[in-house]
């Protein structure tokens, strides 16, 4: 009995140790071909995992159990286990993967390939790739709808966003927005998807029952050339009414509101904001800054930055999930 209490006790300690909200978040550094690990309780990096050449897109697996990185030099997606921080095995891709996408039981990933212009479907479990689809030219961003249905990838040399069926892997509509689209993301409750126009510098706001264009997001800072002003990067609060989107060389971040369409903040981060992600309760935002080389850290409900970080050389995607 005696025993059974200490190990109870035990339990207990390291439960009231652990912070309420201890969160890992993995950055992909291009350039120095690493990823940084975050400890978001302390703001602090705790380790630095080498991985392939000119690592980008970088997600948890639905698990928690991996992290996987696109290498695209190296042509293949590599996964980090996340108990020991190395990288353990690797996906299947095509040449030059850059962003990717799960389905919702983390089975399926869907690989967009920038160098044959096509969109790679691999079963994780098995390590296996088990399907290709042909899309435009240049394809990187990648989403998917909250019903698992529709897949979306945007073409960055085509200006298209293309709908594939995932049940039947064809291309069911192409919506045609400005130039360079780099970015997909979609409304937890699947009433919007928003697409960024890295060129055209704008987000199209996509009805996807229709394939139409509902409304175009464009920025205006005082002061700036409209050409530096280049939105890649979107995260949409799960409620939908706030969304930020990272614009590139403009060195902000923009808070749209998720009702109206407009722009309602801009926050000034590092050079060259890229990507962005919550944390899991969505109190802070992070982001990559690749020219600065670091990241910067956002309360989400003050609007306010609250703390840089610096980490590798061009840090490019971040993938926050608990400890």
């Amino acid at each position: 009995m005696r025993r059974r209490c200490l190990l109870l006790g035990t339990v207990v300690w390291l439960a009231a140790a652990m912070p309420a909200n201890a969160f890992l978040a993995y950055v992909s550094n291009e350039k120095s071909n690493t990823v940084s690990v975050i400890d978001t309780d302390k703001w602090v990096v705790t380790k630095t995992i080498k991985v392939g050449q000119r690592p980008r897109g970088i997600e948890f697996t639905k698990d928690g159990k991996f992290v996987l990185v696109a290498v695209g030099d190296d042509d293949t997606i590599q996964m980090i286990d996340t108990a020991i921080q190395k990288v353990v095995d690797t996906l299947p891709s095509g040449p030059d993967p850059e962003l990717f996408v799960q389905d919702a039981a983390g089975k399926f990933l869907y690989v967009a390939n920038e160098n044959d212009n096509t969109v790679t479907i691999i079963d994780i479990e098995k390590r296996s790739r088990i399907g290709d689809v042909q899309v435009g030219v240049e394809p990187e961003g990648m989403a998917i709808s909250p019903d698992g249905r529709i897949l979306i990838n945007t073409s960055e040399t085509t200006n298209m966003a293309h709908f594939i069926d995932t049940r039947t892997r064809q291309i069911v509509a192409n919506v045609l927005v400005d130039a360079r689209p780099r970015f997909a993301e979609f409304k937890r409750d699947g009433s919007e998807l928003w697409v960024s126009s890295e060129i055209g510098g704008t987000v199209a706001v996509i009805d996807p029952s229709k394939q139409t264009i509902t409304k175009k997001i464009a920025f205006n800072i005082p002061g700036m050339r409209s050409e530096a002003i280049q939105p890649v990067g979107i995260s949409i609060t799960r409620d939908g009414k706030t969304a930020f989107v990272a614009l590139g060389p403009a060195n902000r971040i923009a808070v749209v509101d998720g009702a109206s369409h407009q722009v309602t903040k801009y926050l000034l981060v590092g050079q060259r904001v890229w990507h962005t992600a919550f944390t899991p309760d969505e109190k802070y935002l992070l982001t990559t800054n690749g020219v600065s080389n670091d990241v910067s850290i956002i309360d989400v409900a003050a609007l306010k930055v609250i703390k840089t970080i610096q980490v590798g050389e061009l840090p490019w995607g971040v993938t926050i999930s608990r400890q």
